[in-house]
This record gives C-alpha cells, sequence and structure tokens, in this order.
C-alpha cells in the first residue's frame, strides 16, 4: 500500500476517565466503517482494542491500542487510550502525536477527574477537540447536565454539534445540529428522518448558539451571518474547522457505543473539523549535531524526521516500535539512523496496525502512523532519520513512580528470569522503573500505582512464566553516632602451634551530615607495623557495612588508629582485621549511636478545596510545610517528609482528593530518627533476626 497524502489523514485519540465507554467506542467506529464485520464487546473480551489477556480479564485498557478506519475518502487513525491514572503514559505520549482527540464522557457522570487532566495534556499538545457523550440509554443519564459540567469546567467554546432523541430506556436516535437532520437508528444502521417537533425549540436554540461559536472564527462568515443570510454547507464546515483547529469550539456528539449509536456523525465531526496532519502546523524538532530547534512541515520532500510513541512486545513479531511520520516518507526495507541511541537501524517491512493484528505497508508518508517490528536499539521516544540530517525530538514528560515494591521470585533459581522479563516490560513502559538497592539488597519496581505494580506482576506470570511476590521496601536507614569515643580491640587466640594476636586502640568522631567516612592513621613507634595497617582499615570498614541498632551501614564519622601492639609471630592481617571489628564495635557502642532516615522533598499538587487536608495529614505524617504556591486551578503543597512516612501515601493521596491529587519527591537528606521511634526500628530488627 503506497503512502496516503497528509491532508487526507485524522490521527485521533479516544480518551476519558476511566469506565466512559473508550474502547466501545472506538469498536462502534470501527463498525460503522466496515473494518470489522462484528460488534464486540468489552464484558465478552472481544473488541479489537483491548486484546490483551490481562485486559480482558479486568475488562478496561491498560496500554494503547492503534486502529485504523476510512471514511468519506479519508483515512483515520484511532488510538484507544488507558482511562485509569495508573497507565496514563500511553495517553500522554499518544497526545504527543496526534492532531486531534474525542474526549469521552458518560452521560450518567458528567465529567470526572481525568477529564480535567487529559484536558489540561490536550493544551499543552495543541490537540484539537472533540467531546462524545456516550452512555445515554443509561439510567440517569443526562446530556444538559453533562453539558453544563463541561463548559463550567473548559468554558463556553464547549458546544453541542448534536442533540439526544430521547435518554435512558426512550434513547432513539441523534439530531445533527450541523445538517439539521434527525437520525433513529434500526438495528446497526441509521435512517434518517424529521426532527421530533416537540424538540422544534430546543433544536433551534442550541442550532444557534452552534452557529455563534462557529461563526466567530472567519470574518466574512461572520458577516454574513449577522446580517441573516443562510450559511452553505461549505462555509458552516470551514469556520468549524478553523475554530477546532484554533482550540476555540470543542463540539459536542452524543450517543450509545454498546448500540452503535451516532458513531457515524462522530466519524462526519472527525473528518470535517479535525485538522489534518498537512493543515496542523510544523512540529518542532532538534537537531542532534547543533542542538538548535527546527520546524519541520509536513511534507513528502522534507527530511525524514519519524517519532516513536509505543513499545510492544509481541511474541511472535518480537519488539515492535509504533511511529508517526513527522516528514519525509519511511519506505519498507530501507536503512536510518537514530540519534538517540547512535546507532543505525534496518526497516524491514513496515505495518499499519488494527489492534493485535497488521497488514503490510510499501511506505508511510508524513503525518502517518504506523509500526515496524525488530529495530534493534529503538525505544519510546526515540527517533529515526537519515544519517546525513540527524533529527531529535523534545522528551515526554510523563509521570514519576510512586509507589515502590521489594520483589522476591516464589522459585529459587528465578532471579536471572525476574531480570529478563522486567527488562523486556521496561521497553512497552517507560514509567516502570526497576533497579537493585545497593544497601538494602532489594530488588525494587516503582510505578505509578498499586495496580500498575500488580498488571507488571501478572505480565511476569502470563508472558514470561515467572511467579513473584511483592512486599514493602525497607526504608534504607543508616547509622551515625553523635560523640567521640576510644576503645581497644584485642583479638588473642591460641592453638596449637602458631596462635592469631592483633591489639589496637580506635577513635571515633562523628563528622558533618553527609561527609561520608575518613580513616586516620596516627600510630607511631611502629607498635602496630606498616603491613598491618590496611587490614586494620579493612576490619573498621567491614564493621560499618551493618550497625548494631538497626543493621543498617554507618555513616559520618572518622575512625582513627592511634595506639596497640602485635606479636613477631602471631600477627596477621586477619588477627588486626578481627580486632579493628571488635574495637569499633565497643566504641560505636560509646559513642551515643543513632538512626538516621531518609527525607524527602515532596511537591503535592491539589485542588484549592483539598489544601488544608494535605496540610494536616502531613503533619501527622511527621511533615514540615515549606509552603504553597498557586498552579492554575491547583495549588502545590512543598512539604520535607520522613520516606518511612509515605511509601503507601498515592492510595492516601487518591481517597483525599477524589483521584485530582498528584505528588512527586525525591530525596533530600537524611536526618535523626526521633528516640522513640527508632526504639520501634530496633525492636523490629532484633525481631526479624530472631525469626532467621
Amino acid at each position: 500500500m503506497p503512502a496516503v497524502d497528509p491532508a487526507r489523514i485524522r490521527n485521533v485519540a479516544v480518551i476519558g476517565h476511566r469506565g466512559t465507554g473508550k474502547t466501545s467506542l472506538t469498536e462502534s467506529l470501527l463498525f460503522t466503517a466496515g473494518e470489522i464485520n462484528r460488534l464486540g464487546t468489552v464484558e465478552q473480551g472481544t473488541t479489537v482494542a483491548d486484546f490483551e489477556e490481562d485486559e480482558k480479564r479486568r475488562q478496561h485498557s491498560i496500554s494503547a491500542s492503534i486502529c485504523n478506519l476510512t471514511w468519506n475518502d479519508r483515512k483515520v487513525n484511532l488510538i484507544d487510550t488507558p482511562g485509569d491514572p495508573s497507565f496514563h503514559a500511553d495517553a500522554i505520549t499518544s497526545l504527543r502525536i496526534v492532531e486531534g482527540a474525542i474526549i469521552v464522557v458518560g452521560a450518567p457522570m458528567g465529567v470526572e477527574v481525568q477529564h480535567e487532566r487529559l484536558w489540561s495534556y490536550c493544551d499543552d499538545n495543541g490537540v484539537s477537540r472533540l467531546i462524545f457523550v456516550n452512555m445515554m440509554d443509561r439510567e440517569r443519564a443526562d446530556f444538559e447536565g453533562a453539558l453544563e459540567q463541561l463548559q463550567e469546567s473548559f468554558g463556553q467554546g464547549v458546544v453541542a454539534a448534536q442533540l439526544p432523541i430521547g435518554s435512558e430506556d426512550n434513547f432513539k436516535g441523534v439530531v445533527d445540529l450541523l445538517t439539521m437532520k434527525a437520525y433513529t437508528y434500526d438495528g446497526d444502521k441509521a435512517v434518517e428522518g424529521e426532527i421530533p417537533d416537540d424538540m422544534t425549540a430546543q433544536v433551534e436554540e442550541y442550532r444557534e448558539k452552534l452557529m455563534d461559536a462557529i461563526a466567530e472564527n472567519d470574518d466574512a462568515v461572520m458577516e454574513k451571518y449577522l446580517e441573516g443570510e443562510a450559511l452553505s454547507d461549505d462555509e458552516i464546515h470551514a469556520a468549524l474547522k478553523a475554530g477546532v483547529a484554533a482550540g476555540s469550539v470543542f463540539p459536542v456528539g452524543v450517543g450509545c457505543a454498546t448500540r452503535n449509536v451516532g458513531a457515524n456523525l462522530l466519524l462526519d465531526l472527525v473528518v470535517d473539523a479535525i485538522p489534518s496532519p498537512a493543515r496542523h502546523g510544523a512540529v518542532t524538532a532538534i537537531d542532534a549535531d547543533s542542538g538548535d530547534e527546527i520546524e519541520l512541515e509536513c511534507k513528502a520532500d522534507g527530511p525524514l524526521a519519524v517519532f516513536v510513541f509505543r513499545t510492544m512486545a509481541d511474541p511472535f513479531s518480537g519488539r515492535i516500535n509504533a511511529l508517526k511520520v513527522v516528514s519525509g516518507e519511511l519506505k519498507s526495507d530501507s536503512n536510518v539512523y537514530n540519534p538517540v541511541s547512535k546507532s543505525k537501524e534496518r526497516v524491514g517491512q513496515l505495518l499499519q496496525l488494527q489492534g493485535k493484528d497488521n497488514s503490510p505497508l510499501d511506505a508511510l508518508g508524513p503525518g502517518d502512523i504506523g509500526a515496524v517490528a525488530k529495530l534493534k536499539a529503538t525505544s519510546t521516544g526515540d527517533s529515526l532519520c537519515d544519517d546525513s540530517k540527524k533529527i531529535t525530538f523534545p522528551p515526554v514528560q510523563l509521570p514519576n513512580p510512586v509507589m515502590s515494591f521489594a520483589v522476591e521470585p516464589k522459585s529459587k533459581g528465578d532471579e536471572e528470569k525476574i531480570g529478563t522479563s522486567l527488562k523486556r516490560l521496561q521497553e512497552e513502559d517507560p514509567t516502570l522503573v526497576v533497579e537493585r538497592d545497593a544497601q538494602t539488597n532489594e530488588l525494587i519496581i516503582s510505578g505509578l500505582s498499586q495496580v500498575h505494580v500488580e498488571v507488571v506482576v501478572d505480565r511476569m506470570k502470563e508472558r514470561y512464566g515467572v511467579e513473584v511476590s511483592l512486599k514493602p521496601p525497607r526504608v534504607p536507614y543508616l547509622e551515625t553516632i553523635r560523640k567521640t569515643a576510644q576503645a581497644q580491640g584485642k583479638y588473642k587466640k591460641q592453638t596449637g602451634g602458631r596462635g592469631q594476636y592483633g591489639d589496637c586502640w580506635l577513635e571515633v568522631a562523628p563528622l558533618e551530615r553527609g561527609a561520608g567516612f575518613e580513616f586516620i592513621d596516627k600510630v607511631v613507634g611502629g607498635v602496630i607495623p606498616k603491613g598491618f595497617i590496611p587490614a586494620v582499615e579493612k576490619g573498621v570498614v567491614e564493621y560499618m557495612k551493618e550497625g548494631d541498632l538497626s543493621g543498617s551501614p554507618l555513616v559520618d564519622m572518622s575512625v582513627t588508629v592511634y595506639d596497640g601492639s602485635h606479636h613477631p609471630v602471631d600477627s596477621s592481617e586477619m588477627a588486626f582485621k578481627i580486632a579493628a571489628s571488635m574495637g569499633m564495635k565497643k566504641a560505636v557502642a560509646e559513642a551515643n549511636p543513632v538512626i538516621l532516615e531518609p527525607i524527602m522533598s515532596v511537591q503535592v499538587t491539589v485542588p484549592e478545596d483539598n489544601v488544608g487536608d494535605v496540610i494536616g495529614d502531613m503533619n501527622s505524617r511527621r511533615g514540615k510545610v515549606l509552603g504553597m504556591e498557586p498552579k492554575g486551578k491547583t495549588s502545590q503543597v512543598n512539604v520535607e517528609v520522613p520516606l518511612s512516612e509515605i511509601l503507601s501515601y498515592a492510595p492516601d493521596l487518591r481517597s483525599m482528593t477524589g483521584g485530582r491529587g498528584d505528588y512527586t519527591m525525591e530525596f533530600l537528606r537524611y536526618e535523626e530518627v526521633p528516640s522513640h521511634l527508632a526504639q520501634k526500628i530496633i525492636e523490629q530488627v532484633q525481631a526479624e533476626k530472631e525469626e532467621e
């Protein structure tokens, strides 16, 4: 299949709060366009978009799914995205490469938390928006109520382009305010008819509001409209497209995806209102050699510039990279360059995706979306280009992980399989972070929520046959001392033959926080031969790996060896190493040892109504509130809080703010644990040792 003219392409992400029917709507659009011959359902696990086994089992999208259809001689690339915030990375990366979005709103529920967040992402990426009020056949379905909420949340540019005929059990069809035609639905087919008499006044009222909003985007149309002249269909569509492209008009459609009601009119809106890649305007990229920003036009004769926005692990094809050609033309069986990994790649067969299925393509032109399998060194966020003109794109800003768990294999010997499976899952999901804690030696996986991590564990089992258990990670405590102390470490062992003898006097002293460790040799007169001093230091260092209070490393202290004795026959490196360890144990016990805990810098972003709740909660977690900053309709609360107090903060914040709260955190410093809490930590460590 040859490349498609960019003027005939529409790239659209289907986004919305979880449970609003995005996948069902995608299925309905594919069915209406004739791409599939049977309308699948989420409940039966038969939709094109939700094809992963865990998506079928959980009955909601976990990953973005790429589909395509043809409508009115236009190619429409659809990306069905997850609504759960645990999997928003795919929604964010998808919004980076589309020109338009369909925001799906449930008629019974109205505007929900994720709608606000996704709307903000659309603003950030300059994405044009349509809104589809779904589920009009459900109990308590209220189109006018949902429309009012949309206008309150997103402004008066939100305007009805369609009206429902009836609601709940009486929902029969849709009135198109652009064409002033009514459609009722007989099975799978839309039947054109007259506007019901009892809706005439309502239709005229909303038609006038729609025309007012549209006409403002074209001076000639506005002048003609104000003079009372009739507007042609071409004039209406041109002004509508201008308003949607400018982000001043957000047309609202209506229907019921599971009954395939309104899908045809929504597709008309997509084709008529969403700008094509050719119309959307230049895309900002970066010259990889100079670092300068450049503007890329959507033209076939421009430099090749391809953005990779998703990576999938296919059990048969291996790794598949979904991509968008921003400029130039990408052909099958060609060679390209990845300036991010600095490697050459061989592009084999280009693919057009339809959920889990694919079909071959000869080429992808500018503005089009497709995929390629088996690239060796290309991941999500990378770019592909010609070696002669190296082009990259600004990185996608994804949310940071906020929920961490330690992973343990259920079967011995699975450690290597765990590493391999997690590496492959990381390729698919850039918000999944896997690291080995050097201090606790635990393998830590971090995600956007507990559900996110649980899905990772499920996929490890289903795809790679690896079963693991999750547990809260250990807090990486440290230990230090608060005063200077001296002690002797003497090791003397006599057996038949040669004995063991080592004797050293040590002084320990506290250093500034963060100073680390310093070893000082002040031995004079050869009481400890120079050859044994490194053994003393080694004994000191090994002891400091595990303190006696919490079993944590000792830090921020100096250790001076200043006296001792030796035996000309029995002294050895091993004896002095053991003696140093014994001396450290005595000296540290006399130096008022304490436990240190990591303090995190946390930024909590919440609606203004929840600021008081967050501050009160942080105070109960031993947090220190540093101040607040306004962030549009929200406020950012800046806090310093111990890590041990916020290991499970994500679900608590979600509950406290109705899902509207977010937070980021980073390590700040170590501070002393209050004595009453330190005692609990010591008791817990002792109990664990006894259990072992």
